[in-house]
């Protein structure tokens, strides 16, 4: 036994255990904030560390230097060390966001909670002259969102104000190559004279006008462009968007959310929306209206992707006419195995699937591959898609 940890340390090498020695200083760093700085390593500036520091002193550093706390030198900290997120909302903000970009969802619930509770920023959720001075964003309308169990009566028509805003930017944004990926594709066999550069006919039009050639000027001159007609696209299918509402997704939602309404406005097209937590909430009843689906969603809360499947595999009335499609992070809550299972039965029912990690502008995911290898093997696509992208896979599929 006495030989056990040194034949560990050195299987490992002096490197690793050095990097582990220092993994343990940072936390403890980390856990100390600032006033460790006379006897621990300082954190490398600008690095993640540094970034996590400096959010975690914003709040929780407020408790300390209110308890008289003293920082280097023994002088009480006043500098700009000291944690404070000011009285701005925008500063707020900000902060909030850092939070839920640095730490996991369950560790930035915890964080999100006591700013709340405990140390009392609720500006943002319960004053409207706070909220009224803010722009509308993207940005402050996820944080609105991520908060929406905290917001007073006195600020929801401002929130709905913040919602309408960007509601309506995201759909002038994505509205018209939605809808031209969809609602048709240029006819090989007639013609039309309504003109279009994505339509031109280049060798139908140099056939129709070669008796005009001249072969002087080596010149074909146009009398009669040919442009190809639309087809008419007939979509007798139905698409199911199911979509995660945990507290990492509010990007995703929110285009999840616009592109649902887009998708109900095309003819032959029945949409359902689901979101989902621990519970399911169907929302179908409002998908042609993005703004009240967004005031109904509750972001955070822990994750049932099982559930969700398993209540959208109820929904599917025509398997091979039916597309599913699964907005989430695949950290699953229960156990995966009835996930996988739920995916497997509509994989053999023909239910066509996909599993998209992110549904947003940037198209960046944050999620668990080790579940969303599984569901690909059980037969779900899986990708992160901007909408447009989204629409033009769609396409493919109805085609």
């Amino acid at each position: 036994m006495s030989d056990a940890g040194p034949a560990r340390v050195g299987a490992r090498g002096p490197a690793e255990a050095d990097a582990e020695v220092e993994r343990t200083l940072q936390r403890w760093r980390l856990v100390l904030g600032p006033y460790a700085d006379q006897r621990l390593p300082r954190l490398a500036a600008a690095s993640t560390a540094e970034r996590l520091d400096a959010a975690l002193h914003a709040l929780y550093g407020r408790e300390l230097h209110g308890r008289g706390a003293r920082g280097e030198g023994g002088a009480e900290e006043d500098g700009p060390r000291t944690g404070s997120l000011g009285g701005s909302a925008p500063t707020v903000v900000a902060w909030l966001d850092e939070v839920r970009q640095l730490f996991p969802q369950r560790t930035a619930e915890v964080v999100e909670a006591d700013a709340l509770q405990r140390y009392g920023l609720t500006e943002l959720v319960t004053d409207p002259t706070t909220l009224e001075r803010l722009e509308p964003s993207q940005e402050l309308l996820e944080t609105l969102l991520a908060l929406r169990g905290h917001l007073s009566p006195d600020v929801l028509h401002l929130v709905r104000r913040v919602v309408e805003h960007v509601v309506e930017e995201v759909r002038q944004r994505l509205q018209s190559e939605v809808r031209r990926a969809l609602t048709g594709r240029a006819s090989r066999t007639s013609h039309t004279v309504l003109p279009s550069a994505a339509t031109f006919d280049v060798h139908g039009t140099i056939r129709a006008n070669l008796h005009r050639w001249d072969a002087e000027n080596r010149r074909l001159p146009v009398e009669r462009p040919l442009f190809f007609a639309r087809n008419a696209r007939r979509l007798p299918w139905d698409v199911v968007l199911c979509v995660d509402q945990s507290g990492s997704m509010a990007s995703s939602v929110i285009h999840s959310a616009v592109m649902a309404g887009i998708l109900a406005g095309l003819p032959s097209l029945r949409v359902r929306l689901v979101v989902f937590d621990t519970a399911v909430v169907d929302l179908s009843d409002r998908v042609e209206d993005p703004v009240e689906v967004l005031l109904s969603v509750q972001l955070g809360g822990g994750t049932d992707i099982a559930a969700a499947v398993t209540y959208c595999e109820g929904l599917v009335e025509n398997p091979t006419r039916t597309v599913l499609v699964l907005v989430t992070d695949f950290c699953e809550g229960g156990p995966v195995g009835r996930l996988e299972a739920a995916v497997a039965r509509l994989a053999e029912a023909r239910v066509t699937m996909i599993g998209l990690a992110a549904l947003d502008g940037r198209a960046e995911p944050a999620h668990d591959r080790t579940v969303a290898g599984r569901l690909a093997a059980r037969g779900m696509r899986i990708a992160a898609l901007t909408p447009d992208a989204l629409a033009r896979w769609l396409a493919e599929v109805v085609s």
